[in-house]
């Protein structure tokens, strides 16, 4: 079986709204019967993507985007040291073309518009494109030399060029082509939706703006008057990365471990922005456990399909951790899905739940415990 790293995080949240549905609602989910907050997959892997990029080479960084003829135009421009020409846009155009990407021409800008300055003037992909800094410097320089050399790229090097040397969120999150499946990525990392461990529901806080000027002239009333929704809750957070995949998806398994160990950085700093302005909903998780698993990825979400219940000496942090701690013993007894190694960290009593199944560490440790761990189990 393949070696699988599974991330459990209780994480909670004050008042806030850093995720919210078409109607500015925050999103909600019902599990358990109950209706609870929900932090959605995309939303948390976004910031995690943005906190990664900070802090890692931006070789390893990828860029997502339609403009994928004027990105690699701008390579091109580097290479040469001059501007791009026609020819150059049209050899793009040609490449893409051979490796059965289908471009359309830029969008006509709109009446209301016209005095803005539109984003490109050249054809864009049908959808959103995931490519590496790699892959269009290759893309780029084979462009040059074939203007240079007066010979066309082959079609199959068109799709090498576009189809090798993945970038590290490439290889964590996946990419899809819908033109042509040979350019899949099947992802490394599986993150779920974040859910409250108890039944939530939204509530609204009333607010007004004032006028300052109106003020100062001894008049009364407010200059806005409005709502917003918010939501407070103890979520579960969990996500796995495949271990196998991500170092098959960059080709090495060091560089795998690293890319592994940033994504756990990532996955405990990351918050998603939604509205922080406004509410500063600036919280880490307070636990985290972490399971090197050579069975298969398990999460502990359904220890809280009865939602979590303060009493009168136990908060509802505690009795989640407890929770979540007694999924994890049971899973192993009667299913005996018990890990290579598994680290907890977290604050105060919240971590005494898994003395007995996991090795107490620090965030700052964490790295080190968790890179000998893996390199005891390769």
């Amino acid at each position: 079986m393949s070696l699988t790293i599974d991330i459990s995080a209780l994480q909670t949240l004050p008042p806030s709204l850093i995720n919210r549905d078409d109607t500015g609602a925050p999103k909600s989910a019902i599990f358990g019967g109950v209706p609870r907050q929900q932090v959605s997959s995309q939303a948390w892997k976004r910031a995690i993507r943005k906190y990664v990029a900070e802090n890692l080479d931006p070789e390893s960084i990828g860029v997502r985007t339609r403009l994928v003829v004027d990105v690699i135009l701008k390579e091109i421009a580097n290479i040469k040291g001059e501007e791009t020409d026609t020819d150059d846009v049209k050899a793009v155009e040609a490449l893409f073309k051979s490796a059965k990407i289908v471009l359309k021409d830029a969008p006509a800008k709109k009446d209301d518009e016209a005095s803005e300055e539109a984003p490109t003037k050249n054809k864009t992909s049908t959808y959103l494109l995931f490519l590496s800094p790699r892959q269009i410097h290759n893309a780029a320089q084979a462009i040059v030399d074939s203007r240079e050399s007066g010979e066309k790229i082959p079609a199959k090097k068109a799709k090498e060029l576009l189809n090798q040397e993945h970038s590290a969120d490439i290889a964590m999150f996946g990419r899809m082509v819908a033109d042509d499946s040979t350019y899949n990525v099947d992802a490394s990392v599986q993150v779920a939706h974040a859910i409250g461990v108890h039944e939530s529901s939204p509530e609204f806080d009333y607010f007004t703006a004032v006028d300052d000027y109106v003020e100062s002239s001894d008049e009364t009333g407010a200059g806005m008057i409005g709502t917003v929704q918010m939501m407070s809750s103890t979520l579960y957070r969990y996500a796995t990365i495949d271990m196998d995949s991500l170092a098959e998806n960059l080709g090495s398994k060091d560089v795998a471990k690293t890319c592994a160990l940033h994504f756990i950085d990532a996955f405990i700093k990351s918050m998603p922005t939604g509205k922080i302005n406004t509410f500063a909903n600036q919280t880490l998780p307070e636990l985290v456990y972490i399971a090197l698993r050579d069975t298969r990825p398990v999460s502990l979400v359904n220890a809280f399909e009865e939602p979590v219940a303060t009493t009168a000496t136990t908060g509802r942090r505690e009795a989640a951790a407890e929770a979540m701690a007694k999924e994890e013993k049971e899973l192993e007894e009667q299913y005996g899905f018990t890990p290579r190694a598994a680290f907890v960290l977290g604050l105060g009593e919240l971590r005494d739940a898994f003395a007995d199944i996991a090795k107490e560490t620090t965030l700052p440790e964490l790295d080190a415990v968790l890179e000998a761990a893996l390199n005891e189990a390769n």
